[in-house]
């Protein structure tokens, strides 16, 4: 029970900072492959296979609950960038501007993220709980690929048109939800291995 115990709280720990770091890269947008995407997308993607843990040590209701958690600490954490940006800065050590530029967050896209980060791995939860009431302690790849497959296109396309809908054209908001929907499989496949490195403690379908 402790070593179960102890296990949850790293992979807990571990969801929130990479959510936080997600949303603070996300404010920077950056070129791959010629194409425009938001920096968080080089984190984001962990946070699936690291939820999909949680789940497999904690079960569904503490997913659940890691996920409302995170959004809130990252709407917080977006709150306090904000207020220190906007206060004034001590005289002695002159304007600090650097500090506002780069981490006072861009309101649209610090939502879109939230929003996105939400709703999706809520619908990651709901396909995991699934696939494991189907097979149980077996395929225990499956669990990974077949709630991210579902759920990365739903955060893909999300944070994309919530962030960029109206500031740019159609055709190149397709691209940037594209190269986030691979970006993000890369990485699954990637951290997909981390599901073996716990055991199930909540075996069989929970309500």
């Amino acid at each position: 029970m402790r070593r179960s115990a102890a296990t949850l709280a790293v992979v807990a720990g571990a969801y929130v900072a990479a959510q936080m770091m997600a949303d603070i890269a996300s404010l920077r947008i950056i070129s791959v492959f010629g194409y425009a995407v938001d920096a968080g997308t080089l984190v984001y993607p962990f946070t699936f296979t690291i939820r999909d843990i949680v789940h497999k040590v904690g079960g569904k209701h503490v997913a659940r609950a890691l996920i409302v958690a995170a959004a809130v600490i990252n709407l917080i954490m977006a709150g306090i960038f904000w207020l220190s940006a906007n206060l004034e800065a001590a005289a002695e050590v002159g304007p600090q501007l650097a500090f506002g530029e780069v981490l006072s967050p861009v309101i649209r896209i610090v939502l879109a993220s939230i929003v996105a980060e939400v709703i999706s791995e809520l619908i990651d939860t709901e396909v995991y709980e699934r696939w494991v009431a189907r097979f149980g302690s077996t395929f225990q790849w499956g669990r990974v690929l077949s709630s991210n497959a579902v759920a990365l296109p739903i955060d893909s396309v999300l944070f994309a048109v919530i962030a960029f809908a109206g500031t740019m054209g159609g055709a190149t908001l397709i691209e940037v939800i594209v190269l986030n929907v691979i970006i993000k499989s890369l990485v699954t496949l990637i951290s997909l291995p981390a599901i073996y490195l716990v055991s199930d403690q909540t075996p069989g379908p929970e309500v």
